[in-house]
């Protein structure tokens, strides 16, 4: 007799993770942004009362908690590196017991367990940036933290700190560089913290941070928690470790005031008292820059932020602390870098020259372009890329290509980057062709360019295996990028502002930029807004499995998480059919409305 196979059964998921998929999230996320929006109108009303009773409320609070836990097992980048504990993966059962075990009313009894220090590559340079990372649950407690302290604290941080702020990137610091040289060609004090995270003084961080009694002593036993390197307990008497939640925020918190105590400094000491010719300061991070028009007004900059730094425990450092001139040469050197890009002015003729309020020739430009190292460090990584798929399959290469490249360009293109975008275009053809001779030595250049170029229609040759594409540097269209509000931040209130600046950011690219915009800018699963900070995945509603394609219809922008949901009920088999209806996009393509019922999948 034939023997029959027995069916195929799609393999069930365990209680505790359906519940986990169940679990109301979009009610949790209304609930604890409520509370986050009345922290922050609270602390800009001078009601300190008020913002730590909320503050309290929110620690406390299962949806603050259970969103704490989803970050930093599902959604956060590094949610597989371990701590001293081992753990790098947490089950659905295991997320709810965290759930419950990070309650404050915990904490008293625990005592925070050292962090793991390991030690990451600095890009294009030959020393390494010593991270801490702390366990799973310590990570938990700091994400539940930085929810309460982090609304508190965006009320009252400057207008010009732009690094490690929700709603904030390097666009918008390098955008505010240049409102504040356009019209003016100024002296600069370009200066960078030596070791920042590493050598803050933690007695007064947490001076500084002025909170309630339970809350400091928690971040006092994770400052003090001490660190394992390969197996060797060393103690931590300074600093916090960078490679913590709440690691950035403690060190914003350490430079609040910087800005305000130096312009009101050299205010006071050069006797200028309009606010539009005194000195601007704009930080990212530990890197900050000092504008104005006199080199002594810079000199005393210098001078006081270093007095200012040292009562934090910190340090200016001289290798990467210098003043130069954006548009005459200082020192044999015109112009600076910041965060990858070279700021400077160029002198130019009448025709060419913009105009001060005043309507006079200014005699100059300023033009803001990819620093000559940030170039070096790209070639070079595209470089080693294609070295070490040598003898892969063409798709591979192209593939992971395309991710560099749209990434880089990505963050360029809101300044004047088209010239490099074609001179990197011409040096990855080379390093292409060398790639291809080398995988075929004994073919000439007529057989080779024939199997992996090929004529794209309207587009000339291009490098493909007929199944993907690279993507070319110069295919990035340059996009400006509109800086922020003065001190707007996304707590106050105001989603359709925020949702609208994260469609147009220039770190997305197109196709996810063109799913924001037909999605209005929200998740096509849980249907909230996507805020700063989400991570955005692209989703085929249809799979390839199952004859989904590739076009712009059959896409859609979901949260990592909602993602993550998505397919685990697919492949649990619940696809209880929600309500979809169709409806006309932009591109006059119907697209489905999903609304979920019953729990089920909304694609299905």
């Amino acid at each position: 007799m034939a023997q029959t196979k027995a069916p195929k059964t799609k393999p069930r998921l365990d209680p505790e993770s359906e519940s986990w998929n169940k679990l109301p999230w979009r009610k949790f996320e209304q609930h604890v942004y409520r509370i986050q929006k009345r922290i922050f109108k609270a602390k800009q009303q001078g009601n300190t009362r008020a913002v730590q009773k909320l503050q309290k409320l929110l620690m406390k609070s299962r949806a603050a908690r259970l969103l704490a836990v989803r970050r930093v097992t599902q959604d956060n980048q590094g949610k597989k590196t371990a701590g001293v504990d081992g753990v790098k993966s947490v089950t659905p059962s295991q997320r709810l017991e965290m759930v419950e075990c990070i309650h404050p009313k915990h904490w008293k009894c625990k005592k925070a367990p050292p962090v793991r220090r390991i030690y990451i590559p600095k890009p294009g340079k030959s020393e390494k940036r010593p991270l801490g990372i702390p366990v799973m649950e310590t990570r938990a407690q700091q994400a539940l933290a930085k929810g309460a302290l982090e609304p508190e604290w965006e009320a009252c941080f400057e207008a010009n700190s732009y690094g490690f702020r929700p709603g904030r990137s390097c666009q918008d610091a390098i955008q505010a560089i240049f409102l504040a040289i356009c019209k003016k060609p100024k002296y600069v004090l370009d200066a960078d913290i030596a070791g920042c995270f590493d050598h803050i003084d933690q007695e007064a961080l947490l001076s500084k941070l002025n909170t309630y009694p339970a809350m400091r002593r928690t971040i006092h036993s994770w400052l003090k928690a001490g660190m394992l390197d390969q197996g060797v307990f060393a103690p931590t008497s300074r600093g916090t470790p960078q490679g913590g939640v709440i690691s950035p925020l403690l060190m914003n918190v350490a430079l609040h005031g910087l800005e305000t105590f130096v312009v009101h400094e050299l205010t006071r000491r050069t006797g200028k008292k309009s606010q539009k010719v005194s000195p601007t300061v704009i930080r990212y991070a530990d890197d900050f820059v000092v504008l104005d028009e006199e080199h002594q007004t810079i000199e005393q900059a210098k001078e006081i932020i270093a007095a200012w730094l040292k009562d934090m425990g910190l340090e200016l450092k001289p290798s990467k602390t210098q003043v130069t001139h954006t548009l005459q040469p200082y020192q044999g050197k015109v112009g600076f870098d910041f965060l990858g890009w070279t700021v400077r002015q160029f002198p130019v003729g009448k025709t060419h020259t913009g105009t001060d309020r005043w309507g006079n020739a200014l005699g100059f430009k300023t033009i803001i372009t990819p620093s000559k190292e940030a170039v070096k460090r790209h070639l070079q990584e595209l470089k080693l890329l294609i070295r070490k798929n040598i003898h892969a399959p063409q798709g591979q290469l192209i593939k992971e290509l395309n991710q560099v490249i749209h990434g880089w360009t990505n963050y360029f293109r809101s300044m004047v980057a088209t010239e490099t975008f074609h001179h990197c275009r011409y040096i990855l053809f080379q390093q292409l062709q060398r790639w291809a001779r080398r995988r075929h030595p004994h073919k000439g250049m007529i057989w080779i360019s024939n199997n992996y170029w090929h004529v794209d229609e309207g587009k000339g040759w291009s490098f493909t295996d007929r199944r993907s594409m690279l993507w070319q540097h110069d295919q990035t269209e340059i996009q400006r990028h509109i800086k922020i509000k003065g001190t707007a931040s996304p707590y106050n209130g105001d989603v359709l502002y925020w949702s609208k600046r994260l469609r147009t950011h220039p770190m997305l690219n197109g196709l996810l930029g063109k799913l924001l915009q037909k999605q209005a800018g929200k998740c096509r699963w849980c249907e909230l807004l996507f805020q700063d900070g989400d991570i955005i995945e692209i989703d085929h509603i249809t799979p390839h499995s199952q004859g989904g394609g590739e076009e712009l219809s059959n896409k859609c922008a979901l949260h990592r998480h909602c993602h993550d949901q998505r397919h685990a009920r697919r492949v649990n088999g619940t696809h209880d059919k929600g309500q979809i209806t169709e409806e006309p996009d932009d591109a006059n393509v119907s697209r489905p409305v999903l609304k979920p019922s019953g729990g089920g999948d909304p694609f299905a």
